[in-house]
Parts: structure tokens; C-alpha cells; sequence
């Protein structure tokens, strides 16, 4: 954020202009709200904050607001500091709690794949910037726990002196711990951030050593963090049905009537992205996702209580959720659990997302347990016709900033003078003059070379490397829009690609195409569906170690559950209305990264012929040109070029009439047909 230049008068000045313009907070609260703003992301109006303190403002009151946030130092990224020190002070801390070992998991109260600055404690303790991961610190051993996206990650960002690197998902780090603790000794745990499934398996582990899980009260990580962030204020914000496709009151009603048929008279909300999806609003707490932090209680009728700080909410919210909807202060969520337990209630709660914390609440209140699915995660995975249009219509203006992108990018890479940052700060440029532009998706991955192949690169001034003649750049992107979310990936040559950078290309691209040319029965799941994506890959002995798709939110997150296409084995049946990416890969490490990415939504297949049962297939969503240069067309079937062909001449029907005339013309050159 710019600094004000216009300097801060004092807090009592302040105060004589707040009252002089009628607003009743302080000096002394706003510096408060200052500090919750400052934890939570900017996103593009750095400004929005003010709307917290007032609708309408006197000039020299918002002058004077923005002058003491810009005196309000910033958070220090939880990431930066010395962890050998903060390790040492963190066994110290356990020592004197009597424990023998700490779980410190890359998750927040909500299990969400982004959290707040305060919550990322595993970046804290070891620097490790990754969306995923735990760590076990033990007396005299520590080990860092991150999946195959993230192995050359954490081998750059974490001291292999202080932790030991570990693979999540080859091997569970209750097992490890286990291997390295004694009979009597005492794992510690934060139940505030782990499931019920996760501490069942951990105590299963641990008996095998005669070692025992200890629940604490109080993070021990929290009490070594001298300057933890305070909980963010994002703005909140009310999403309009037009955006939604259904009243907040309509999804309600119809998810409280599911309740009472099965007589369950509640279910706790622990996922931000169902409060948000439910409510029609949107927040500014985390990076990249517009979720407010919060928790919620759905009654059998319709009605909510809603758990969230009052301070972040835009003025006019409460005419916008209607009188169903309860506010309630984030402290009063135990007594409201109570209640129900008091009540002798049937309470549904999420096994999968929500913490062991709110499941044993419940359970010493006296509720009776129901553990099933979420109700807002089905009908938020399976969009409604106008979010579907509103996706496509923001996968269309995405295209055409992309191609804005790319026609720069064509032109001045092979001059040199391009790194990745620059990349990064142009592609964020050209998505900013699009029209429902809010921020990025995620976190770009710009990677030139072998930086490509880092599954989850994120470029910095340490790592930045120059775009370089003869290599591949990767870059996996993407927007979000009021109507839409976008997630897209191409892989870019620059100057001339070897025939060995082709062959894998269009060995990804073959795999992309199979996917996205896929008609499957009614009730296939996306695991039944991976090996489309990877069959060529195997063929020629390779593969990638993330999944091949996942699921897509609308103006939510960009990773959205419960459908997935991937190895791991996934219960949930595919239907009409999802929205996935299509993305196989292929990784060189040390040399280049691959990937073809685009998102398909689910639909009906009602045109084949002597079709005995429902069927469905994926429509692409995505348009942006595929790099012809790095298809071996050799390699190709008449089927694959074809589609190639056909999309290519989709791409160009769609963004030609929103591009100027030297974009048209990269654009017809981009898409000629093979």
C-alpha cells in the first residue's frame, strides 16, 4: 500500500474528527481495526478497509484514516525470522508443558487450504511457504511432511539441519513418530486444527510405541510467538443474487428442509466456503479466496447463527441477510454448542473438515453426533445455470486478457530482458483491465526453466531467473471475477523447443485431450477417470506426482471439494454442473516443468446413440491458445488433431471480437489449424 502523504495528527485530533463527523469509534478501535485489516491481503482496492469505519466520509477524516494505517507498521511474514531459534524455543516451551513432541499441521480452525498470516505456524517454525504439509517436533528430532508437489520446495526454503524431510502421503507422520517416541512419552496436539479421522489414526500410531496424543489447551507455537498477527478483517461484502442464481433465504429453506427429514435438528458450518456460499457474501480474510473466517450454526428451520466479527462487516450486510440470520460475537460458539448438547440435539457435523474441538464439544454437551457431509458442499459443487454462464462468461474475458498476455509475451521473450517476476507483474496488468477483475485465484507459478518444474513455484527476488532463449516457461494462473472463478496453465516455447521437450508436451497434451473427450456413466468418480490423463505418460515410463483435476468454486476457492480427479481413491460421483481443471503434467527436474491445464463442467450427454443408461462428459470452459510449437504432430491421431483443431477454432470465434487488430492477428496465427 502506497503511503498517505499527508501526515497523522494524533490520535486525539482524530478522535475530535470522528465526532465531529458523527462516527462513533475511536482512535483507540480503529487502531485495533487497523491491525486486523493489516493481517488480512489488500486485494485490488487497497482502500476498501474504510467502508469499515463509515459509508461516507469527510475528506479529511479518510485523509487522517490513511495516514495512521500507513504509520501502523505490517505484519513481518511469518516465514522470515531465525527457526533454529524459534525450534529451540518451542522444545523449551514443551518441556515446560511436560510434553514430549508437538503436530504443528499447515491448517487454521476451518481446515482451509489458505489461512490467515496468524495461523501459519508451520511457516513460523520451519519457512515453509507451501499450502500443505505438517511437522512433528520431537525432543531431540524434527521432520517436515509435504506431498510430491512440494519436494524441491521444501528442499530450498527449509534447513535440512533442523527437520528431515518427509513425504505426506507416502508416509504417515503418526507412524514416523511413533518410530522415534518411547512407551509413556506424550505427543501434544492442537484440537482446534485436527479432525476426529486424523486423531483416531494418530492414536492408533502411537500405541504401537506405548507413546500417548495429549489434546492442549492453548497452541504452544501461539505462546513462543511473540509478535503473532492478530485475526483478520477483510471486509465483507454481500454477493449478489444476479451473481448467485438463488436467494440466500432460498438455499436456507431448502437445506434446512433436508435437515428435518432426517430429523437432525442442526449442522455446525466449519467451512468458511459454505458460510459464504450459503450467505451470499464475500470476505478478505485469506490470500486469493474472497472467504470471511467464521463459523456458523444451520437449524432445521432455515434459521442461522453466525459466528463472526462484527467489525468486518461492509455497512447494510444485516438488511442483506434478513432476519433469519442471527450475528453472534466468535466467543459465544461454545455456549451456542452447548445449547444444542443441552438440548439433547441431532447435530450434523463434517468428519472430513471439522476439528476434533467442536465434535467433543458437542459430544460432552449431550448432542447426538451426526456425521455426514457438509449440506452446502453438494449444491456448492454443482453449479446452478446462472453461475455456470457467469463462469463462462469470465473464462471468456480471462481468455482475452491471456491472450493480451501472450502476444507480448511472444514478442519480447526471445529478446531477452524478461525474468519471472516481470512475468508475474505483467499477466496481473493485463487481468486488471478486465472487466469483475477482484485478484488472482492463487499465487502465480511463472517458472522459466527448471524453475518449472517445482509443481507449486512461486517466484521471489532470490529465485527470479531470466526467461531464456531455447527453454520452456510454464505458467499456471488465474482469476477472480464477481461471476466467475478462472485456473489456467500453458506452457510456453521460447526460441526453439528440442524434439525431446515436444515428445513430453504432446504426451501431456494427449493425456489432456483424452480427458477432456471423456463420456463416462452416471456415478464415475474422477480416480475412475485419472488414468485417461496419465495413460501416455506411463506408456513412455513417466509420470507426475499431483493430481489431474480438481474441483472449481464460483468466485470461491479455486480448489474446491468434494470432486476431484486423481490417484488417491475419491467416493463422490461426478455431476452435471461441477466445475474441474484438466490438468496432466510432466516435470524434469532441473531442466523444465510441463503443464496443460484448462477447466471443463460436467454435463449431460443425451446425444449418444443407444445409450442404455445416463451419461455425461466434460465441456471445456477454458479458451486460450495451446503453444502449437510444441506439439510433435507425429505423435498425434487424426481424433487428437482434430480436437486440437476444433478448439483452436473455438478459441479464436470467442476472443476475436474483444481483442485489438494486433492481438486478432497473434491470435490467428496462435490458432492456425495443425
Amino acid at each position: 500500500m502506497p503511503h498517505s502523504p499527508i501526515a497523522y495528527v494524533g490520535d486525539a485530533a482524530l478522535d475530535r474528527l470522528l465526532r465531529d463527523a458523527g462516527i462513533a469509534q475511536t482512535a483507540a478501535a480503529i487502531r485495533d481495526l487497523i491491525d486486523g485489516v493489516n493481517a488480512a491481503p489488500d486485494g485490488e482496492d487497497t482502500d476498501r478497509w474504510l467502508l469499515l469505519v463509515g459509508e461516507t466520509l469527510p475528506p479529511a477524516v479518510r485523509d487522517q484514516l490513511l495516514a495512521l494505517r500507513a504509520s501502523i507498521a505490517r505484519p513481518v511474514p511469518p516465514e522470515v525470522g531465525d527457526h533454529a531459534a524459534r525450534l529451540q524455543a518451542l522444545r523449551a516451551e514443551l518441556y515446560r508443558r511436560g510434553l514430549d513432541g508437538f503436530v504443528i499441521p499447515r491448517a487454521d480452525e476451518h481446515n482451509g487450504e489458505y489461512v490467515p498470516l496468524r495461523a501459519n505456524r508451520m511457516a513460523y517454525l520451519s519457512g515453509f511457504t507451501g499450502s500443505a504439509g505438517a511437522i512433528v517436533v520431537l525432543r531431540k528430532k524434527a521432520a517436515i511432511f509435504v506431498d510430491g508437489r512440494y519436494t524441491l520446495q521444501v528442499q530450498q526454503e527449509v534447513d535440512a539441519g533442523l527437520f528431515e524431510y518427509r513425504n505426506l502421503i507416502e508416509e504417515f507422520h503418526g507412524d514416523w513418530a511413533a518410530e522415534h517416541m518411547l512407551a509413556g512419552q506424550k505427543l501434544g496436539f492442537d484440537p482446534w486444527l485436527h479432525t476426529v479421522g486424523w486423531v483416531e489414526r494418530m492414536r492408533n500410531s502411537l500405541a504401537k510405541a506405548g507413546a500417548e496424543l495429549i489434546a492442549v489447551e492453548g497452541n504452544p507455537v501461539d505462546a513462543i510467538w511473540t509478535d503473532q498477527p492478530p485475526a483478520p478483517l477483510g471486509l465483507v461484502v454481500p454477493q449478489p443474487d444476479a451473481f448467485t442464481g438463488k436467494s440466500s433465504a432460498d438455499k436456507r429453506a431448502e437445506l434446512g428442509a433436508e435437515l428435518a427429514r432426517s430429523r437432525t435438528a442442526a449442522a455446525v458450518l466449519t467451512q468458511p466456503d459454505s458460510i459464504a456460499w450459503l450467505l451470499n457474501i464475500r470476505g478478505a480474510d485469506v490470500p486469493c479466496t474472497p472467504l470471511p473466517l467464521s463459523f456458523a450454526i444451520l437449524h432445521d428451520s432455515g434459521a442461522l447463527d453466525w459466528f463472526v466479527d462484527r467489525r468486518k462487516l461492509a455497512p447494510g450486510l444485516e438488511r442483506h441477510l434478513g432476519n433469519q440470520v442471527v450475528l453472534r460475537a466468535p466467543d459465544e460458539l461454545p455456549g451456542a454448542l452447548d445449547a444444542l448438547g443441552a438440548a439433547k440435539a441431532k447435530v450434523r457435523v463434517d468428519p472430513a473438515t471439522a476439528t476434533v474441538w467442536v465434535s467433543d464439544r458437542l459430544h460432552e454437551a449431550g448432542a447426538t453426533l451426526e456425521r455426514e457431509t457438509d449440506p452446502c458442499v453438494m449444491p456448492k459443487a454443482a453449479k446452478n445455470a446462472v453461475e455456470l454462464e457467469g463462469s463462462r462468461a469470465a473464462h471468456r474475458r480471462d481468455g482475452a486478457a491471456l491472450v493480451r498476455f501472450l502476444s507480448w509475451f511472444d514478442r519480447e521473450a526471445p529478446a531477452g530482458g524478461l525474468d519471472e517476476l516481470t512475468v508475474v507483474d505483467r499477466l496481473l496488468a493485463c487481468r486488471q483491465q478486465v472487466q469483475h477483475f477482484r485478484g488472482p485465484s492463487f499465487e502465480t507459478i511463472a517458472g522459466s526453466g527448471p524453475n518449472g518444474a517445482i509443481v507449486h513455484y512461486r517466484a521471489n527476488e532470490k529465485s527470479n531467473r531470466p526467461v531464456e532463449r531455447d527453454s520452456l516457461f510454464l505458467l499456471d494462473s488465474g482469476g477472480q471475477y464477481l461471476d466467475g472463478t478462472t485456473d489456467i496453465t500453458r506452457t510456453m516455447a521460447v526460441g526453439t523447443p528440442t524434439a525431446e521437450m515436444k515428445r513430453h508436451f504432446t504426451l501431456v497434451l494427449k493425456g489432456h485431450i483424452a480427458l477432456a473427450t471423456a463420456v463416462f456413466p452416471a456415478g464415475t468418480t474422477g480416480s475412475q477417470l485419472d488414468l485417461l490423463a496419465r495413460q501416455f505418460l506411463w506408456q513412455a515410463g513417466l509420470d507426475y506426482d499431483h493430481g489431474t483435476g480438481h474441483g472449481v468454486g464460483s468466485f470461491l476457492s479455486v480448489h474446491e471439494g468434494p470432486q476431484r480427479i486423481a490417484k488417491i481413491p475419491n467416493t463422490v460421483a461426478l455431476q452435471a454442473g461441477m466445475i474441474l481443471s484438466n490438468e496432466p503434467g510432466y516435470y524434469k527436474t532441473g531442466a523444465y516443468g510441463i503443464r496443460v491445464e484448462n477447466l471443463v463442467v460436467v454435463q449431460s450427454a443425451t446425444d449418444i446413440p443407444g445409450a442404455e443408461r445416463p451419461m455425461l462428459r466434460f465441456e471445456t470452459i477454458t479458451l486460450c491458445p495451446i503453444d502449437r510449437r510444441l506439439v510433435d504432430t507425429g505423435l498425434l491421431t487424426t481424433a487428437e488433431r482434430d480436437w486440437l483443431n476444433s478448439y483452436h477454432a473455438r478459441v479464436r470465434e470467442a476472443l476475436a471480437p474483444l481483442l485489438e487488430a494486433e492481438e486478432r492477428d497473434w491470435l490467428d496465427r496462435a490458432t492456425a489449424p495443425l
